[in-house]
């Protein structure tokens, strides 16, 4: 580690250290402002509270507009030199919690933690953001990469409207931070994520009194129970494959020949291969009685984040500038997945590299101030690096 970069580190990790007031209050804004992803209209508020903040340090805000979301924020350098590399900030400013759920999980600190929803997944990950950009600003450290944020509002229902966006942005920039929660107590960088697949299969048999003439009818629910059997078969923890049946429904009443059934799957895969391996398996799946039609809907919706060589460069990068700040970063794989799934596919991406805390999506959810601090730091250092090598091998 050279002296240079060691004072950049300690000059960085001070102001960021000077900013903990400023980031508690920020935090509680975010956090007041509600934002569940199922009500677009609530949304506005914390868009409005975001696009102000990056337009204070300097950004150009844009409202991509949504049909069923809250729609998207873009931001980009209001000055900035055309013939410069991208890089991608993503975060999102959704959350699981309805409106109302402050009066049960208020906004609270609590010595060196912050309780409250939405502050762990990912609001302290929005505030990280902001915190990093001003501690670069008063320093007047340039960043060589030019930066573009993108901030959704339907990540936690699949990004089904933002998607495409992401893509679009991935495939012009040179590298991705995504500004999802670390995972674990020790804040481990998300370095993979298994893909995410959600299959919906119906069965259609024929009705029939199952009194007076079963032998007529042909049940749906007996077949699916087939088919249910089929599904876990393809498991394969060894290869970090689930495949979980979660919901089943159907028939009519009891003394009827169920005529239909249905079952919603979760598929979860560690790699590509085997994405499109079970993906195949569903879609082939037949029905074992005679007289019975399957129609099978669905499919990968995310695919997995791998440990590509683009990827396993950055992360090289990220675990040398943790070191100037004396972080040993630990990595892992998250079993979720996020918008990183997707930036994986076109450019380098690092995942994680949010809030250090805990409870994502339940009540004790939590934020660890100090270690967030250092993590916006180190966010900062990543933003002000050199380009990765062009020569690496994808």
């Amino acid at each position: 580690m050279s002296d240079e970069a060691h004072r950049i580190g300690a000059d960085i990790l001070g102001c960021v250290r000077d900013q903990r007031q400023y980031m508690i209050g920020l935090l509680e804004k975010l956090a007041l402002a509600e934002s569940p992803s199922s009500d677009p209209v609530s949304q506005q508020q914390i868009r409005r509270l975001l696009s102000g903040e990056l337009e204070q340090l300097g950004f150009q805000t844009r409202l991509l507009p949504g049909t069923s979301s809250g729609g998207q924020v873009y931001a980009r350098p209001r000055v900035r030199e055309r013939s410069v590399a991208l890089q991608l900030i993503l975060g999102h400013f959704d959350t699981v919690w309805p409106i109302g759920t402050l009066e049960e999980m208020p906004f609270v600190v609590e010595g060196n933690l912050v309780r409250g929803p939405g502050v762990f997944d990912m609001k302290g990950g929005l505030v990280q953001l902001i915190v990093a950009l001003r501690a670069l600003m008063e320093l007047r450290l340039p960043m060589p990469v030019t930066p573009v944020i993108f901030l959704n509002s339907d990540e936690e229902i699949g990004s089904r409207e933002s998607t495409r966006y992401i893509a679009a942005l991935a495939q012009r920039s040179e590298r991705a931070f995504v500004l999802e929660p670390s995972l674990g107590r020790v804040g481990a960088i998300k370095t993979a994520r298994k893909g995410v697949g959600r299959f919906t299969i119906l069965a259609r048999g024929r009705a029939a009194h199952a009194g007076l003439d079963p032998e007529r009818g042909v049940s749906a629910i007996l077949e699916l129970s087939f088919i249910i059997q089929k599904l876990f078969a393809l498991n394969d923890p060894g290869r970090g494959v689930t495949v979980n049946v979660g919901t089943i429904d159907g028939g009519l009443r009891p003394n009827v020949i169920a005529p239909t059934s249905r079952a919603v799957v979760d598929v979860r895969v560690a790699s590509q291969a085997d994405a499109e391996r079970v993906d195949a398996a569903i879609r082939a799946l037949q029905p074992t009685a005679e007289g019975v039609v399957l129609e099978i809907e669905g499919g990968i919706g995310r695919p997995p984040l791998e440990p590509t060589p683009r990827n396993r460069a950055l992360w090289a990068v990220a675990q040398t500038l943790g070191g100037e700040i004396g972080l040993d970063l630990s990595e892992a794989r998250a079993g979720g997945g996020s918008d990183g799934n997707t930036t994986s596919l076109y450019t380098a991406t690092l995942d994680g590299l949010g809030p250090v805390g805990d409870g994502a999506h339940a009540h004790h959810e939590q934020l660890d101030l100090d270690k967030t601090t250092e993590r916006a730091a180190l966010l900062s250092l990543l933003l002000i690096s050199p380009p990765l090598r062009s020569s690496i091998d994808e």
